[in-house]
């Protein structure tokens, strides 16, 4: 499959390492080849350092996985400083978006506007299901008032590409997906964790559903918001194969992301980057 031109840049190929999946590039560097996919989406990103929920963070079940992870991360200033220099230096093809979170809009607009001259940052990915705790706690993207404030901010705040993730958890994601094109947004992401809850198993009391479970719900969402808001796509949920990408692709999506996959197997994304290079 050929590269793909969207959000103002080239990408080698579709195939992209979702968010929370490679952390900062580290973590999987001596395992897999990251300059062969078409990019990789950090972690997410917060203005301090957060050491997120207790252990044990990821349960397995037959759908898939559910992680509560709590946005771990160093915080702002040691991704800019340190994580995302080093992840530049280490791809020279592979393009890089950062995912960014917070609690309050100017958390995110603090990240965003940090972050943009950063070198080889093509896109942000706006995490919008974090709760917004200026509104009592309603996650930023299941208001649309909420929703367009945070995009409008940000769009504010930087000359780049604002990619929006999305829960499925939304009574009607194509509605909210036309309020992030109306507020300045380039593109979502489809489709991000489900919440759910094994008692028990993990160390918070819920977390998100991932993998398996999620294709055709993130299939549908894609299909749904190409047809009806037109924006550009980045389809993620669920894929474990070429198959489950060219099924994201012929949805409508630009770019794919996967991430559970990953995490059972880091080799996965390349190989599926591999098979659809292959046709």
């Amino acid at each position: 499959m050929s590269a793909v031109a969207v959000l103002g840049t080239t990408f080698q190929n579709p195939v992209l390492l979702a968010a929370g999946t490679a952390g900062f590039g580290r973590e999987v560097a001596g395992v897999i080849d990251l300059d062969s996919l078409g990019g990789v989406v950090t972690k997410a990103v917060t203005p301090e350092p957060r050491r997120g929920h207790p252990r044990p963070r990821v349960a397995e079940f037959r759908g898939g996985m559910l992680n509560a992870v709590g946005l771990a991360n160093p915080g702002l200033e040691a991704v800019a400083t340190r994580e995302l220099p080093q992840l530049a230096a280490r791809l020279r093809r592979a393009r890089i978006v950062v995912n960014v979170a917070g609690a309050t809009v100017d958390d995110y607009v603090s990240v965003v506007e940090r972050l943009t001259g950063a070198e080889g940052v093509v896109a942000f990915e706006i995490n919008a299901s974090c709760p917004n705790t200026t509104t009592g706690g309603l996650e930023f993207g299941a208001d649309a008032a909420s929703l367009a404030d945070l995009v409008r901010r940000c769009r504010r705040a930087t000359g780049r590409p604002l990619v929006v993730k999305l829960s499925p958890a939304l009574p009607d994601i194509p509605a909210m997906a036309q309020v992030v094109a109306d507020a300045g947004g380039d593109a979502v992401s489809l489709v991000n964790t489900m919440p759910g809850m094994l008692d028990g198993r993990l160390g918070n009391p819920f977390g998100g559903v991932s993998g398996p479970a999620l294709l055709p719900i993130g299939l549908l969402a894609t299909q749904r918001v190409r047809e009806r808001v037109g924006l550009p796509v980045i389809g993620v949920g669920g894929i474990r194969s070429a198959a489950d990408a060219r099924a994201y692709l012929a949805a409508g999506a630009s770019l794919v992301a996967i991430g559970t996959a990953a995490l059972a197997d880091p080799r996965v994304p390349a190989r599926i980057a591999s098979e659809l290079a292959r046709g």
